[in-house]
């Protein structure tokens, strides 16, 4: 099967090819900035699995959004020339929704659940038989005519993409033969990826406007990507067209994009700690309460971010903000500097 053929199994709509060629997603391993030591270990279990013509084992791929764990299984689906067929953990309510997944899948096929964790519990037991003996077991009538049915499978290798693997359940989590975390990227891999985007993007960009904007994503390359694009409508209005640093640097600034990263939401968080909770700690619920936010939001998408970088701690009676984020606001720090 042909590359474009696995592209168009996992849209619904074929894409023109110009808007595949400037997709900003990586198609091959080798196109995939960063997690080197993670592309290692994929690269050679792709590769078994290719000369045994067998498919790869489960994966399960873990990390905090945005750093490629979608790309990621399409990359894999891509390198073993097989369909790509995804779906999300919240997408699958009942036992007849994976049924109809797992039933329509071709050969040694990968089927990707996304947000993995969010699987009903119940439906978890259903993909046992799946992954271990290829089978699914369907219950067919009711009380006591009852019956079970097993119908066969064909083999497929099951993605799973998680941002919190601690809410998945061990016998599920142990099934999945090879497990990856993907860790935050560092300035310079970042600064590839605005590279890599720019060019396809067709946006002309010196070296420093992408370290700068590599600088304030994050460690992330979903951010990197989203600053690119704003800091190039910046660059289009009010400047000659050029990303350099000092377009960059106005265009984050417009955007509240701070030096460390943060944005208003980030501010508004220690600053709430900070100023409301005289430091803390103070406990999740609270703080969702106060600062407008779904608490899985702050645990899953700004908290992580905060705590690499030293502004906030968990503590047992909920998060407290450090010394380095009183003075990141400009604030004094209550109390001796001992207790911070």
């Amino acid at each position: 099967m042909t590359e474009d053929a696995v592209i168009r199994v996992q849209s619904p709509i074929a894409l023109p090819e110009d808007d595949l060629d400037r997709s900003l997603r990586p198609r091959r391993l080798e196109d995939f900035i960063g997690q080197e030591a993670l592309k290692d270990q994929l690269s050679v279990s792709i590769a078994a699995a290719a000369s045994r013509a067998e498919p790869l084992d489960h994966v399960l791929l873990a990390g905090p959004p945005g750093l490629g764990k979608t790309s990621l299984a399409q990359i894999v689906a891509a390198e073993l020339e097989v369909p790509f067929v995804p779906t999300a953990g919240p997408a699958l309510e009942r036992k007849g929704d994976i049924a109809a997944y797992l039933t329509a899948l071709e050969p040694r096929a990968v089927f990707f659940v996304d947000e993995i964790h969010r699987l009903p519990r119940a439906l978890e037991e259903t993909f046992y038989p799946a992954m271990e003996d290829r089978c699914l077991p369907i219950t067919v009538g009711q009380g006591a005519g009852a019956r079970v049915v097993t119908i066969d499978l064909p083999p497929f290798t099951l993605i799973g993409a998680t941002t919190r693997t601690g809410l998945l359940s061990t016998p599920l989590r142990d099934r999945f033969g090879i497990q990856h975390r993907l860790e935050h990227y560092g300035a310079e891999e970042l600064a590839r990826i605005v590279r890599r985007s720019a060019r396809l993007l067709d946006v002309s960009i010196e070296d420093e406007g992408a370290i700068a904007i590599a600088q304030r994503s994050r460690g992330t390359p979903r951010v990197a990507n989203r600053l690119l694009k704003r800091v190039r409508d910046y660059a289009e209005v009010r400047g000659s067209g050029v990303v350099s640093a000092v377009v960059a640097g106005a265009a984050l600034d417009l955007l509240e994009v701070d030096h460390e990263g943060l944005d208003r939401l980030d501010r508004e968080i220690l600053r709430t700690i900070c100023e409301k909770f005289s430091g803390g700690p103070v406990g999740l619920s609270t703080l969702s309460v106060s600062v407008g936010e779904e608490q899985d939001t702050i645990e899953d998408v700004y908290e992580p971010y905060l705590l690499q970088r030293g502004l906030i701690e968990r503590t047992p009676r909920g998060r407290a903000a450090t010394r380095r984020a009183f003075a990141h606001l400009g604030l004094e720090p209550p109390g001796p500097p001992s207790l911070l």
